[in-house]
């Protein structure tokens, strides 16, 4: 057994990562002192698979990040580290308990992810060990963690047997209760624009020094057919992670931070608009182009003319929503986040349907990712 600052301070010796999870009471005495350690250190995610979106905007910005989570976790993990970390080659720590571990007394929920851990990190292409409960063990583990991520460019998870760490309080300061946010429809009941559109509008509006993430399907790639730059990044995959990701980015990045999200993603990873709510960063922008259809999968209806996500947002804790139906509205909603503090959500009511001959990026993941990088580690310390 080890102490959690014998833990946490051979992590820092390479810096001070940032660290993001969902509870397990094994992990507990790690997540308590993480938090006690020094404020804003660890931000609770709503999902496992939301920890690693806000985990690898955080590389992105630049810093490295810590997702911490119980083992069943892995199953809401597997999208994001299979088409968000895997194709952008985006290396995080994992810690992972081991809930289920074959011969320790458990809940029945764990038996089978406790039999399957390790072969399933071992099929997901994360590299894994169990977790160091040698003092003298922490820092060659570290080491070799570091040196395969290195060399892969892919999370590396250790994994936490039961009793690893001592246990040790939570000394936690409360959440202020926020002040509710401004909501304002900004509608003209006329005909809706197309996505290419309010696109066109964004990039007419947006400053050099704003990074700008699309979610995966048609708005990436139209985006990209628009004009690709370099503080793009086009998600692929990884549905319902631009948010979280953005979020990861906003917190590290001094910029301005827009996400261009869908009404089918947003309505998969509706916790992410809870995290950002309680995160408050005044630089993300998060705008939802709600066409009401799948629009990449032949136009499936998606439940979104029954949900207001502007009222949400206020709900969760964003500072401004704006719903708006028309390009006018779109760009007085935008030119105002771009100039308040935030964070912002703009839901914007558009027609389905995407502009004819839509190419793809040729640019591939991989340097999508280190462009980005490139510019924000370069803009945010300029």
């Amino acid at each position: 057994m080890i102490e959690a600052d014998q833990f946490l301070d051979a992590v820092e010796t390479r810096g001070t990562p940032f660290y993001t999870g969902v509870p397990c009471s094994i992990l507990g005495p790690l997540i308590n002192r993480v938090i006690s350690r020094r404020a804003g250190a660890y931000l609770g995610a709503t999902s496992e698979g939301e920890a690693i979106a806000i985990a690898a905007g955080t590389w992105l910005a630049g810093r490295d990040a810590v997702v911490m989570c119980q083992n069943s976790g892995l199953g809401n993990m597997v999208n994001p580290l299979t088409s968000l970390n895997w194709p952008f080659r985006i290396p995080v720590l994992l810690v992972v308990t081991w809930r289920g571990q074959p011969g320790q007394p458990d809940e029945p929920q764990h038996e089978l992810m406790g039999r399957v851990t390790g072969t399933l990190l071992d099929t997901l292409g994360v590299a894994n060990r169990p977790f160091p409960v040698d003092p003298a063990e922490l820092r060659p583990a570290l080491d070799m963690a570091r040196i395969t991520m290195d060399e892969t460019s892919l999370p590396f998870a250790f994994v936490m047997p039961k009793d690893a760490v001592a246990e040790v309080e939570l000394n936690q300061t409360p959440v202020p209760p926020r002040t509710q946010g401004v909501l304002r429809v900004d509608t003209t009941g006329g005909r809706r624009p197309r996505r290419v559109e309010l696109l066109e509008s964004t990039l007419a509006l947006a400053p050099p020094n704003a990074a700008v993430i699309a979610t995966t399907g048609k708005c990436g790639r139209e985006l990209y057919t628009l004009d690709d730059r370099r503080q793009h990044l086009y998600l692929v995959g990884s549905m319902g992670a631009a948010s979280a990701l953005g979020l990861g980015v906003a917190m590290q990045f001094p910029g301005p931070v827009l996400v261009l999200d869908g009404d089918g993603a947003a309505l998969m990873k509706m916790g992410n608009l809870a995290t950002i709510g309680a995160a408050a960063p005044k630089n993300l922008i998060h705008v939802i182009f709600d066409n009401g259809v799948h629009d990449s999968t032949g136009g499936q209806a998606t439940v979104s003319p029954n949900v207001d996500f502007a009222a949400i947002a206020v709900a969760c804790g964003y500072t401004l929503a704006a719903t708006v139906d028309d390009v006018a509205g779109f760009e007085r909603a935008l030119s105002a986040a771009l100039r308040l503090p935030g964070p912002h959500m703009i839901h914007a009511r558009i027609a389905p349907g995407s502009m004819p001959k839509l190419g793809r990026p040729t640019v591939t993941p991989f340097e999508v990712a280190r462009r980005f990088r490139s510019f924000l580690t370069a803009t945010g310390q300029g």
